[in-house]
């Protein structure tokens, strides 16, 4: 009997078999442990100094935050067990805050009006139907490579959500004068919020189908490389197509987040510093262009330079003004939890819920969140670099860059560093339509995370090919002595 041939993969294999990576799911629990202690905390300051007593509200709350993590928890172990262990406690710890925030600006409302219409318990029903698309994603989305097959369909639906807004009359579309909502019988939503994700998995997959042409193709103009036409129609198409319609629609501050995703992903792409200049060239042309047409574009830049000018004018710098003393209020360690007034800044639970926090936490407390933030998006950058495939680098890059940029749109406006412009803070502010779009990005990005951090399974020992019959070597066999007749012999064997 042959025995069988060890070849030097196998036998390394069979000693030495790979070792198994940790999940880091334990690490995970014991974040959203201590997230859910400092939201529990949170609650109960909130409670104490505005009532004096704590209700059964706070066991509610707590009770509903603590399942919907819990099974966010259980979903990530079971379908992504080796994504980041960090993305979803931040997500949790500020998605927590936030509404620990809506609640405390209910309870100062409800003081005012008494027939005031809380938004917490909304916000916590937005919650679930997050989750909810937050599970689809992470069960049909079992590989994110197979987004780009979908990739020109997703963006073609992207473009139309879009336009949709601004095709409907005002009746069906604008809130406070920007035509991006889509009012249906009970509820309304948001299509720019989806259609940045949709527009971002075309844009990755079309970059890296076409990134050597946008790197060596086309002509040379001023020294620099660009790409054939016909290759850069398309993505040209698509950006101006989406900027001109959230322009017509007065929702600059999408577009602003759009054109800043784009142009970071086509760096991210050809690694070529000439298309950040031609990018930020054509974004101040556009600035320039926005300005002398829209007169909405010039009140923001007038309530920016001194909204102390425009505090009583209409759609002025009452707003802003009001989210600096705020601000100036809370100084440097806040005013505490439940003891500011942050209900006198309109929109206090939607666009300036930065001002809210910062007048009640005070700038360390300010800090700490966009630190969070800051976490948050830098795992996902790392988890988009030790990802193998080029469009799942490009499309994590992009989906955590998106975080940055629109937590840097909304702080930058509230604080008057930029002119401000109606942006959502991500997983803080009250609203269904940003706090759906957020929980896909997250189990986008906790999809890649996983492929990224996910053990290669060992390559399969290739089989030894035996020679044919007729090359084998002719072996002398000696027969043993008293076998088959007397005295020994040598036979020839194949």
């Amino acid at each position: 009997m042959g025995q069988p041939i060890s070849t030097p993969q196998s036998s390394q294999y069979a000693t030495n078999p790979p070792r198994e990576l940790p999940t880091r799911r334990g690490t995970e629990l014991l974040l959203l442990a201590f997230a859910a202690f400092i939201v529990t905390s949170a609650f109960i300051l909130v409670q104490a100094n505005q009532e004096q007593e704590l209700s059964w509200s706070l066991l509610w709350y707590g009770m509903a935050y603590l399942t919907i993590f819990a099974v966010a928890h259980l979903a990530v172990r079971r379908w992504a067990p080796y994504a980041d262990p960090l993305i979803l406690p931040c997500v949790a710890l500020l998605n927590g805050l936030g509404l620990v925030m809506i609640y405390r600006i209910d309870l100062a409302e409800a003081v005012n009006d008494p027939d005031y219409t809380a938004s917490a318990p909304r916000q916590v029903l937005f919650t679930v139907v997050a989750l909810a698309l937050f599970l689809g994603v992470l069960i049909v989305v079992s590989d994110h490579r197979t987004l780009t097959r979908y990739a020109y369909t997703f963006g073609l639906i992207g473009i139309i959500a879009l336009a949709l807004p601004a095709l409907l009359p005002s009746s069906l579309s604008e809130v406070n004068g920007a035509k991006v909502w889509l009012k249906l019988p009970g509820f309304s939503i948001q299509p720019s919020e989806f259609a940045k994700i949709l527009l971002m998995i075309f844009f990755a997959s079309f970059l890296v189908s076409k990134r050597d042409l946008f790197m060596a193709a086309g002509k040379r103009v001023l020294g620099v490389e660009l790409p054939r036409a016909r290759d850069l129609g398309p993505i040209l198409i698509a950006a101006v197509a989406c900027l001109g319609i959230l322009v017509f629609e007065k929702d600059l501050g999408t577009s602003l987040l759009f054109f800043g995703v784009v142009l970071v992903m086509l760096y991210v792409a050809t690694e070529r510093i000439i298309w950040v200049v031609v990018g930020l060239g054509l974004f101040f042309a556009g600035c320039i262009i926005a300005y002398n047409l829209f007169t909405h574009v010039q009140q923001r830049v007038a309530n920016w330079l001194d909204p102390l000018e425009t505090y009583y004018d209409a759609g002025g710098g009452y707003q802003i003004a009001q989210g600096l003393f705020g601000l100036g209020t809370g100084g440097l360690g806040g005013t505490g939890l439940g003891a500011g007034r942050p209900d006198i800044v309109p929109a206090a639970n939607t666009d300036f819920i930065t001002s809210a926090l910062g007048e009640e936490l005070g700038f360390v407390g300010l800090s700490a969140i966009l630190m969070i933030y800051l976490l948050l998006a830098m795992r996902g950058m790392r988890s988009a670099l030790a990802v193998r495939d080029t469009f799942g680098k490009l499309l994590g890059g992009g989906l955590s860059f998106t975080i940055i940029m629109q937590v840097f749109v909304i702080v930058g406006g509230v604080t008057k560093l930029i002119p401000m412009t109606g942006v959502t803070t991500p997983f803080l502010s009250y609203g269904g339509s940003s706090l759906l779009a957020n929980y896909i990005l997250v189990a986008l990005l906790l999809r890649i995370s996983d492929a990224a951090r996910r053990p290669q399974a060992p390559p399969k020992p290739r089989p030894q090919q035996q020679a044919p019959l007729a090359e084998a070597h002719t072996v002398m066999v000696q027969r043993p002595q008293g076998a088959g007749g007397a005295g020994g012999g040598y036979e020839g064997a194949q």
